[in-house]
């Protein structure tokens, strides 16, 4: 027997190899084949084996790689990863995308890159919770306020435990204060050499004092910022080359020189020394480096705060209770103790706690965290709500349809974490200039000490460590790295406020290049929720019900929306369905059964040739007259012989032909392709003024096109809702999937639009255009900032200007120069999109 499984955390060839190498040494397992572009592994056995055997394996390798079941979801992944003891909640991955989007079950830095690990902020069982405690006896917890069993005092609300991000901003913040604290003292030292007559000299010999400086130094140097020289080791040896690989060699080398000349002066010559024989001390140098870099930690930590403000804003929208309705009495539940079916109650202005359907009452719906659109929307008895929409001032009852990880937020919530790890391949050209520039960034910091060495002015030397100090400070290959991914993380996640779900970083640079835009009919243009125009007889021994009764009969186990159409008009008619048997849904064309000893088939002008039932022109000409008006005409055949047609309506979505104006606007060329009859089509396509339209289009001549245009070098963008758009979908270059439509479509598209109309198209556009224009800011802004930092700081200037670059100046450029990259990309916050 052959299994599929998923591996997580494979970034290379290598990665490929050791993983069949480690499965394959399974007892049982007969052949293993993983492909690593698709991140699954095929594995034959003779016999069935449990998955935890193979997921032991990985774990005993070291953890790096994980394994689950196909098809199981990111959010039930993270559930089932164990959560770290008081770090936090969730999972941790690497900012600059060192590994992809491999993630990490603790927090701590970057095995590649040394940042430090970004937590994914989701949503979990504590999520859910409140409790109550004690202010005196904080052991005593329940899950409501009442009174101490103790001392009696009213319970107050539980405190939540810190996030694993704030927790590490506040250690970083705590550490800068104390690295402050102990340079602040060293760099006064340091400067009052330049008063005339220092007067701390006249207190103790210079040599003394650089003790001092010392003595102050080791808690900078192995408490505060011991991490950095931590990083660098393990940069070097790994030859992970990175940004604290050079501000370890280039503060290292700054205090293990001042060590050195402070202990044992005689071995420096005389052009190290000061006028009073001791030999000049950077100890200040080092120090205030380290503590600006450190400055730049902290900023950065707490700007990464607000790069997934998105998601947390997405959090608080899912409430910790609900009221179920038990046995006609209110009863006030957690959220996690809600079950499918449960009947819910509403009350005006609480929260959707799950998702689920309207079974008694109405109300008005804010949507707009969900969908971006802030008109609320009515709701009524039988349409679906999603968990964390806000109700208006009318209360109703609900039955729950999906919880916990099932539920559209948290879905939102997982596709926006995932999208926010993936990398857009302009990422390639950082990852390309980063990989070198370390290596190069030594060998200049080497040249200039040694241009300066033979050919600077006296003290030689002394000039010679000092810029090439400064050019190891300076160049920070942080900022190329993060230019990307916070442009990626902050743009998914603006997107996702205004209902545009970007499935990886891909779709969202590829959306910046299409030219042509494909899209279906029923449900895309329109509002995807016919109703019955017409039922007619075309045969004078059926009347119209018993036409009706058979359609009903015959749509009732599709769940296409023009079957769903037909059966509601039925039950509004009082018509009852009859049995059906051998049912069979022919995709493009309509359905067909067995009902009371008769084959029937029922759909477009396809589906009679392949039924064998013949249209005469009588016929058609009469469904003609519908179609002109643009309904759709569904014919009924019994035994191969026509007997009727049904006429449905389908409305023009309002936001439709506005759309298409703007994406017309942008230079992008709309095509409807669509299954229904040319009539129809036509009636659409002018009410849209759309030039380019093809009509009776089966899934196979939706794909066949989509390639035709793909040949010609077009960029394609597809959007559709139905099964049948699922492999064009997965074809083009960017498939859209409307929130509205199947679950296969949506897990075939790379963009989902939450509310399901055009206008979403034309926001994913802008969005699109956007944030890849950021992303060229913050390259441009990197690249030219090390271009020209770098000589500088190496002493071109010196000759023309007499310009020198001091390391600590160096120190509070290359700090803020990550800061930059992330302000920059916080501006996509405020992009309209509209």
């Amino acid at each position: 027997m052959e299994h599929d499984y998923h591996i997580h955390g494979m970034t290379c060839q290598g990665c490929r190899k050791h993983v069949e190498e480690l499965l394959s040494g399974v007892e049982g397992v007969s052949s293993v084949s993983v492909d690593l572009e698709k991140a699954k592994a095929r594995i034959s056995m003779a016999s069935h084996i449990p998955l935890n055997q193979f997921k032991e394996v990985l774990e005993m390798d070291g953890g790096r790689y994980s394994i689950h079941k196909e098809g199981e979801s990111v959010e039930h992944r993270a559930k089932k990863k164990k959560e770290a003891e008081g770090k936090g909640t969730g999972t941790f991955y690497c900012p600059m995308q060192c590994e992809g989007d491999k993630t990490y079950d603790a927090p701590g830095d970057c095995p590649v890159c040394g940042m430090d690990l970004v937590e994914e902020k989701q949503l979990s069982g504590s999520s859910f919770s409140e409790e109550w405690t004690c202010p005196m006896h904080p052991e005593v917890v329940n899950d409501e306020p009442g009174s101490c069993p103790i001392c009696g005092m009213d319970l107050v609300p539980k405190e939540p435990d810190l996030s694993a991000e704030e927790k590490s901003y506040r250690a970083l913040r705590k550490k800068l204060w104390w690295s402050v604290a102990f340079t602040l003292p060293i760099f006064l030292i340091a400067m009052s050499e330049m008063l005339p007559g220092n007067p701390l000299f006249e207190l103790m010999h210079q040599k003394y004092w650089n003790g001092v400086q010392f003595a102050l130094s080791l808690p900078v140097v192995f408490y505060t910022t011991w991490m950095f020289f931590e990083r660098a080791y393990r940069s070097i040896l790994t030859w992970n080359l990175n940004m604290f690989t050079l501000i370890g060699i280039g503060a290292g080398v700054a205090w293990l020189f001042s060590v050195f000349g402070m202990l044992f002066p005689d071995i420096f010559p005389e052009q190290f020394k000061t006028e009073s024989g001791t030999v000049h001390v950077y100890f200040e140098a080092a120090t205030v480096i380290l503590t600006l870099v450190l400055m730049g930690q902290v900023l950065e930590a707490r700007a990464h705060s607000k790069t997934n403000s998105a998601v947390k804003e997405l959090l608080k929208l899912a409430p910790n209770k609900a009221v179920k309705m038990v046995d006609g009495e209110e009863v006030v539940v957690r959220i996690d103790e809600i079950e499918i079916g449960d009947i819910l109650k509403v009350k005006p202005g609480d929260k959707i706690p799950v998702d689920g359907r309207i079974t008694k009452g109405y109300s008005a719906l804010d949507e707009s965290m969900i969908t971006g659109e802030p008109i609320p929307v009515d709701k009524g008895e039988g349409d679906s709500v999603s968990s964390g929409t806000i109700n208006g001032n009318q209360s109703f009852l609900m039955k729950a349809e999906k919880v916990g990880s099932d539920t559209l937020l948290s879905q939102i919530i997982a596709m926006v974490n995932q999208a926010s790890r993936s990398r857009a391949p302009i990422q390639n050209l950082a990852d390309k200039v980063s990989a070198y520039f370390v290596p190069i960034v030594v060998i200049v910091a080497v040249i200039t000490f040694g241009v300066w060495a033979l050919w600077g002015p006296e003290p030689a030397y002394v000039y010679a460590l000092v810029n090439a100090i400064a050019v190891l400070i300076i160049a920070c290959p942080c900022a190329l790295g993060l230019a990307t991914p916070m442009s990626v993380m902050v743009g998914v996640g603006k997107g996702a406020q205004n209902g545009v779900l970007i499935k990886n970083a891909e779709a969202l640079e590829k959306m910046n290049k299409v030219d042509t835009l494909i899209v279906d009919k029923t449900g895309t243009i329109t509002e995807g929720k016919p109703t019955v125009d017409t039922v007619d007889s075309l045969d004078k021994s059926f009347t119209e019900d018993q036409i009706l009764k058979l359609i009903v009969t015959l749509n009732r186990n599709s769940e296409h929306p023009l079957a769903e159409a037909t059966v509601s008009y039925g039950k509004e008619k009082g018509i009852s369905s009859g049995e059906v048997e051998i049912f069979n849904a022919v995709s493009g064309k309509g359905v067909e059964g067995n009902v009371d000893g008769k084959h029937l088939a029922l759909g477009n002008r396809k589906m009679m040739e392949h039924a064998r039932a013949t249209l005469t022109d009588q016929m058609e000409n009469k469904a003609r007259e519908f179609q002109n008006t643009g309904k759709t005409v569904s014919y009924l055949a019994a035994d191969g012989k026509v007997i009727g047609f049904v006429a449905l309506g389908d409305k023009v979505k309002s936001s439709s032909i506005k759309a298409i104006r703007k994406l017309k606007g942008m230079g992008i060329e709309v095509i409807m392709l669509t299954g229904d009859n040319e009539q129809t089509a036509q009636a659409v396509a002018g009410e849209l003024n759309l030039s380019d339209f093809k009509a009776e289009m089966l899934p196979e001549d939706k794909l066949k096109e989509l390639e035709r245009l793909q040949a010609e070098g077009r960029i394609v963008a597809m959007a559709g809702d139905g099964i049948n758009d699922a492999p064009a979908l997965a074809k083009s270059d960017v498939g859209i999937a409307m929130g509205t439509g199947t679950d296969v479509a949506i897990e075939s598209a790379a963009i989902t639009l939450v509310k399901g109309d055009l206008q979403g198209i034309v926001k994913a556009q802008n969005l699109s255009r956007s944030v890849m224009k950021n992303i060229k800011q913050n390259l441009f802004f990197a690249l030219i900032y090390n271009t020209l930092g770098v000589p500088i700081a190496a002493g071109v200037l010196y000759p023309f200007f007499g310009v020198l670059l001091s390391p600590m100046i160096a120190a509070v450029a290359m700090s803020f120069s990550s800061v930059s990259v992330i302000a920059n990309a916080l501006r996509l916050r405020a992009v309209n999109l509209e």
